[in-house]
């Protein structure tokens, strides 16, 4: 028997503890009623920041400067664009490629103008925004994406030019459409300094109105939005770390979307009590893969790292979340290009579970009696869960992880400085495996002590050679077909090493109430999509 909201509330003793929820994340149920606004809610402690450029940020974050800029170009809604011609205009309206892949050359469109009359966008402000990805002074976020850019230069007013140091049929994909990217105003930028973090200036159909630490983010429609104002007036996102309170916000009406738990039995948990929500997923979604510290005792051993491998069982993992996960082989998702299949890798790489050959590795390796590995995990449930199921999992081979389980913000913060042995990490990536392999495993994309580098947790290429020779000969391969066999080829030597293990690709979810209508399908796409469209229909 379906079970209302409002039964579910009464029936697990959560009622009378509504308005204080509401009160102390900075809403009212009146709020989530109110047609002229939709809520959503997500799965982070507090904003960081709204610099789309900026280091730490979180996915509540992220919602947000998808709703506040726009890029270059953009990808379906609802789903990744996977091939060159499926890319859509969006601050630019047109593009053109060199025969060779390596000159783009973008058409801005005329009349995107800033929010709260910071003008239109010229050449200048995609140049400004690039060049601070290129600039190896200035610390931003995903610059390894931007590696491949030898030079951004204004045409003319309304053209911009890229030249790349090698061919990319797919940088529309791989740059022009990545939010880190997304077309800041230099005006803004250079009047506001550290303060445009929290008061950005986007073209995005939605413009920030408020930014709190403790009530979240207010945004009110765009009314010059090149592509028409957002068909709701007022987006709140709030920030609601705990699942119960979160979840109980949605339950209880006074919020419209949450981001959902990705935990084994929260979907069908959810269904038991109302069986009219709804819940958009992407997949793959999220690539959760293990990095393995080799500057750390014993990881460096490649020994310990295979007993590691052979001690998970990566599709007992991804059952436990009852179909919304999927086992992967190497570092790229299964539904991706450039992955690998178990069935065409040699037997010693395919690693099938196999706790006493981990145990017979381990002695081989000088440890008869088992290791002990420190390490933590964010307490987040997405993380938390796999990384249990991994402690588990590894205790029968004489592994014994001594886990501590940390708030989610300081669990990055002390990853990015390089405090973590094991760090599971779990991104959304587009069809696009050299970005995949690049921002993992480049060399370049080290993680420093300093919190200056990037997100090579594992210093592979440092610590031990890695593939940064066959990512530059893919990125030097303008023919796709033979571009993947070279992202192949890296795989297995991935797999070879050990430097970070692929466990599980994780759908991202929202549940959503049915009386909002988003105006399309998720199918797939990254862990954060447009609202533009979305409005009350009830």
């Amino acid at each position: 028997m379906t079970t209302s909201r409002r039964e579910f509330l009464v029936q697990s003793g959560l009622l009378a503890t509504t308005a204080a929820v509401a009160s102390t994340f900075g809403f009212q149920a009146a709020q989530a009623a109110d047609n002229d606004t939709i809520t959503i809610a997500l799965a982070s402690r507090a904003p960081v920041g709204l610099n789309p450029q900026q280091t730490g940020l979180n996915g509540g974050d992220n919602w947000a400067i998808n709703q506040l800029f726009d890029t270059l170009v953009k990808p379906p809604e609802g789903r990744w664009a996977v091939k060159p011609d499926e890319f859509l205009p969006s601050v630019a309206e047109s593009w053109e490629s060199s025969a060779d892949a390596k000159t783009w050359t973008y058409k801005i469109r005329k009349g995107v103008k800033f929010h709260k009359n910071y003008g239109e966008v010229t050449a200048d402000d995609v140049v400004f925004t690039f060049q601070r990805q290129l600039d190896p002074k200035q610390v931003t976020a995903n610059k390894v994406f931007y590696s491949n850019i030898a030079t951004c230069e204004a045409v003319d007013p309304m053209t911009v030019r890229f030249t790349l140091k090698s061919a990319d049929p797919l940088f529309n994909g791989s740059c022009a459409s990545t939010l880190s990217v997304s077309i800041m105003s230099k005006k803004a930028f250079e009047e506001k300094g550290d303060a445009y973090n929290t008061d950005p200036i986007g073209t995005g159909p939605f413009q920030l109105q408020s930014f709190s630490p403790t009530e979240g983010l207010l945004l009110t429609a765009f009314p010059e939005h090149f592509d028409g104002p957002a068909a709701t007036p007022n987006l709140r996102i709030t920030f609601i770390a705990d699942t119960t309170a979160r979840t109980l916000a949605f339950a209880s009406g006074q919020v419209d979307m949450i981001e959902g738990v990705r935990a084994p039995g929260w979907i069908n948990s959810m269904k038991q009590r109302s069986a009219d929500t709804i819940f958009d997923a992407t997949a793959p979604g999220s690539h959760n893969t293990l990095n393995i510290n080799l500057t750390r005792k014993p990881l460096d051993n490649l020994k310990v790292r295979q007993a590691i491998r052979y001690g998970i069982d990566n599709a007992a993992i991804a059952a436990a979340f009852q179909g919304i996960a999927s086992p992967m082989v190497g570092v790229i998702a299964s539904q991706f290009a450039g992955s690998v299949k178990v069935e065409d890798l040699p037997p010693e790489l395919q690693y099938k579970p196999d706790p006493a050959k981990a145990k017979a590795l381990l002695a081989e390796a000088g440890f008869p009696d088992g290791v002990t590995i420190p390490c933590y995990v964010s307490q987040r449930e997405d993380y938390a869960s796999i990384m249990l199921m991994i402690q588990e999992q590894l205790r029968a081979s004489g592994i014994n992880l001594d886990l501590k389980i940390i708030d989610h913000t300081t669990f990055h913060s002390d990853n990015r400085q390089d405090k973590n042995a094991l760090a599971l990490y779990s991104s959304s990536f587009p069809p696009v495996p050299t970005l995949t392999l690049a921002s993992q495993l480049a060399a370049s994309a080290e993680v420093k002590a300093d919190g200056k580098g990037q997100g090579n947790y594992s210093h592979y290429g440092v610590a031990i050679p890695g593939i940064d020779d066959l990512l530059t000969k893919a990125q030097n391969e303008p023919d796709f077909d033979k571009r993947i066999a070279i992202i192949q080829e890296a795989e297995k030597k991935v797999l070879t090493d050990l430097p970070l293990l692929g466990i599980i690709a994780l759908s991202y979810v929202i549940a959503r109430n049915p009386r909002v209508d988003i105006g399309y399908k998720v199918e797939s796409g990254p862990a954060y999509w447009s609202l533009a469209k979305a409005k009350r229909v009830a």
